[in-house]
């Protein structure tokens, strides 16, 4: 009744059709030929099915061995970069402002991480930063205070949630500064205004709280005086108009006067000049208006309007870079009218520029660049004016002194969208790598599934190849597909996994994904790379970081001097030179000014000496082999501005026994305690340490550091110990430190058992001479430091 067994996938489309058509023809076979018919089906359905299954198998292959490895290795890298992002960029500065910042304030944002500095000058082109006319506030953690002056954590921690602060405008009443700025609100995204009061000349700022705040983003305002009134005219493009506000209750209530402008116009001032009043802004949605590069002006008989416009309409309209833009209040100097510019060539807001207005008339404008003096930031990110600054408003205080405040950023615009490519990027790599590895050591049979290379298998209909042959795109993509295909037998040819050169290869390319998927990691969760200061009373300030050295440790002294001018705080690096022919400032890239102090012999009490030029109370002493981040050395900062009267360092020590021994961090910590921190690497206060260090009771121990030619921290230790009851000192455990002697060969102190026997009889000398320490320890905390972040 059926087909006998032998036929099969053997017998050949052709017989079987054949032997159908001979049944059919006979007549009477019409059961015959359903029959050969049927099992023709069959064979085409076996050699399709097995066709199938062959490409289903190799694709399940694929998925099996590709798929899973893949995987695999995501979560082997994605582990990886797990524990980098704990190790490397837990506590990373991705905000700004560190240091008791409000809820919801100071939230990385696209824009920028703006905040406001104070200057200072004998006129508007002498100005200096807050820092270095030295404003000492004893009864305040800033000895002396330095800018930013107002942040987005200080208006936060008043309870307005900021992102960023700009576009300082200052208003004089008496002896009372006011001062004007936006503020980006952090739940609603859109600028509000803020005011902010000083009583000491711009050292210390009073957050009053928001001034103006509409349903549009508000920034640039602008604030004057007009018959006695008080005006504010901010910039509200997003309304597409310019208003003007009289002051009701100055400076925190605020009415509308009069909409004096139906243009969207940006960062507008009114000046009068030669007894007319002039209005400069720029309007950007003007048909050929370049952004940035266009700016109008108009003059009329009132500040209110009604406005004409001048006759070489628009007056600028040029490259962004050129200053075109508003950047702040005009000013007079001399009698001549000065114009404030921004250049945003590079960025939005790159820098500040200052024009001499030479003519402005109705139908004449003419204006020249001149140098403001205010000297470009050198610490890049760590600089909270170091990627750009955009505003400036000078005045002239009743003193006759000028002050300035100008806005600045750390970061350029955009910064987080930028970061965020180069981070996925990384990552893209990662898989790259990955791809490539399977592929070394088989785990990954085909780039592609194989189906997707292959023009399909078993019969297709005429439509089906007439559409194939039409449509060359597919054709395209199958035979790059398939030519993909031949590269994983021949890299596997080429570079083979079990060989010695294969097993470098792979480990190579681990090593290559490891850097990737933690530079991608740093990118995307790292923060703006910046390691910033701490905030203590809602103030930064400085220190002076000093080193002493002689001839052999040059290399040592260069690279710690690039390092260690870059940190935010750093003031000043004072180089006390013991021995040797000195080098010059110059001979260093500092980012901050050096000092040589060349000292007439050789002794470890010069660490010590009184230096009157020493400008800030704060000083670190830190030996010129030590490197550590500048995160570690910013946090040891902030601890010691809480505790000034203590010695606050990154090297703890043990002194216990009888007699006396000198036990290093590690008994210290087997023994749960310390009394006694390495001024190698420590901060104090150059006042109190100094005085003390070379009073007259300090002159045997002195006598005693010069015969052994060591123990000068352990006297420090003792002196401080000597004056009061108290605690004297503080530990703060670094990231990491580096002892680049090591590298040199130029370690002081290569003996270490040696080193430390000195030291134990150094302690029984100093013991008699200002009591024991043994009695006083402290307990390291659960972080294992002592201070908890």
């Amino acid at each position: 009744m059926g087909l006998s067994p032998q036929v099969g996938p053997a017998s050949s489309g052709k017989e079987a059709a054949n032997g159908g058509v001979a049944a059919g023809g006979g007549g009477g076979g019409g059961a015959s030929g359903g029959r050969c018919c049927d099992s023709s089906m069959k064979c085409w359905c076996r050699w399709r099915c097995e066709k199938d299954y062959y490409h289903s198998y190799r694709s399940s292959t694929w998925f099996n061995s590709g798929v899973v490895f893949l995987m695999g290795c995501f979560v082997v890298f994605g582990s990886i970069g797990m524990v980098y992002a704990w190790l490397a960029l837990m506590g990373s500065s991705g905000c700004y402002g560190r240091g008791g910042v409000g809820v919801g304030g100071c939230e990385e944002d696209g824009e920028g991480s703006w905040s406001i500095g104070v200057f200072y000058g004998d006129s508007p082109f002498s100005l200096k930063p807050i820092e270095t006319v030295n404003v000492w506030r004893d009864q305040t953690s800033a000895w002396p205070v330095a800018n930013p002056v107002v942040t987005c954590a200080s208006v936060s921690d008043a309870g307005f949630p900021s992102n960023f602060v700009a576009d300082p405008f200052l208003y004089l009443q008496e002896d009372a500064l006011y001062l004007f700025f936006e503020t980006k609100n952090s739940v609603t995204m859109q600028g509000d205004i803020g005011v902010a009061k000083s009583v000491d000349n711009g050292a210390t700022w009073e957050q009053l709280g928001i001034a103006l705040d509409e349903d549009w983003h508000l920034s640039y305002p602008y604030v004057f005086n007009h018959n006695g009134q008080i005006y504010m005219m901010p910039e509200g493009s997003g309304k597409g108009q310019l208003r003007v506000y009289r002051a009701l209750n100055f400076p925190l209530q605020w009415k509308l006067e009069k909409i004096v402008m139906r243009k969207p116009l940006v960062d507008s001032f009114v000046i009068n000049y030669d007894g007319i009043f002039w209005l400069f802004g720029s309007d950007h949605s003007g048909f050929g208006a370049r952004k940035n590069g266009q700016l109008e002006i108009w003059y009329s008989d009132s500040p209110l309007g009604p406005w004409k416009p001048h006759k070489k309409n628009p007056v600028y309209n040029t490259d962004k870079s050129t200053g075109a833009r508003n950047g702040g209040r005009p000013f007079v100097h001399d009698g001549i009218l000065y114009r404030v510019g921004q250049d945003c060539g590079e960025t939005y807001g790159r820098r500040v520029r200052v024009f001499k207005v030479e003519v402005l008339t109705k139908d004449e404008f003419r204006e020249v660049e001149v140098p403001l003096g205010i000297d470009e930031p050198k610490k890049g990110r760590n600089a909270w004016n170091g990627a750009r600054h955009h505003h400036l408003d000078v005045q002239r205080l009743s003193s006759g002194e000028w002050i300035a405040v100008m806005d600045g950023d750390r970061v350029p615009s955009g910064d987080n969208v930028h970061r965020f490519i180069l981070g996925c990027a990384s990552v893209a790599g990662v898989v790259v790598v990955v791809i490539v590895i399977g592929l070394l050591i088989g785990a990954v049979k085909f780039i592609v599934p194989i189906n997707w290379a292959s023009y399909g298998s078993g019969k297709r209909t005429s439509a089906i190849l007439a559409w194939e042959r039409s449509n060359h795109l597919s054709s395209k993509v199958r035979r790059f597909c398939g030519r993909l295909n031949r590269f994983p037998p021949f890299i596997r040819s080429w570079a083979r996994a079990n060989t010695c050169c294969g097993k470098l290869l792979l480990a190579l390319l681990f090593g290559t994904g490891v850097a990737l998927m933690c530079t991608g990691v740093g990118y995307i969760y790292g923060g703006n790379g910046a390691e910033e200061p701490y905030r203590f009373e809602g103030q930064y300030s400085q220190f002076t970081l000093l080193t002493m050295t002689y001839d052999a440790r040059i290399w040592n002294l260069k690279m710690y001097i690039k390092h260690y001018s870059r940190c935010s705080s750093v003031k000043e690096i004072v180089v006390v030179w013991n021995k040797g022919v000195p080098l010059k400032p110059s001979d260093f890239d500092s980012a901050v000014p050096v000092r040589i102090r060349v000292e007439p012999e050789n002794s470890l009490n010069n660490r010590f000496k009184m230096d009157p030029f020493i400008k800030t109370r704060a000083v670190l002493e830190l030996d010129d082999d030590i490197m550590m981040t500048c995160d570690d050395i910013e946090r040891g900062f902030k601890v010691w501005r809480e505790h000034p009267e203590r010695i606050i360092g990154f090297y703890p020590r043990l002194i216990s026994g009888n007699p006396l021994r000198y036990r290093p961090e590690k008994f210290a910590r087997s023994h749960h305690g310390y009394n006694m921190i390495l001024t190698g690497a420590a901060f104090v206060d150059s006042q109190f340490a100094f005085r003390k260090y070379w009073g007259s009771e300090a002159k045997a121990g002195r006598d005693l550091v010069d015969h052994f030619f060591n123990c000068e921290d352990v006297l420090l230790n003792y002196l401080y110990a000597n004056s009061t009851s108290s605690r004297t000192v503080e530990y703060v455990k670094p990231a990491w430190a580096i002892d680049t002697s090591k590298f040199s060969g130029a370690a002081i102190s290569k003996d270490t058992r040696a080193h430390y026997r000195i030291r134990s009889n150094c302690l029984a000398k100093f013991a008699q001479m200002y009591g024991s320490l043994a009695g006083r320890m402290w307990e390291f905390n659960s972080r294992g430091d002592g201070w908890d972040v």
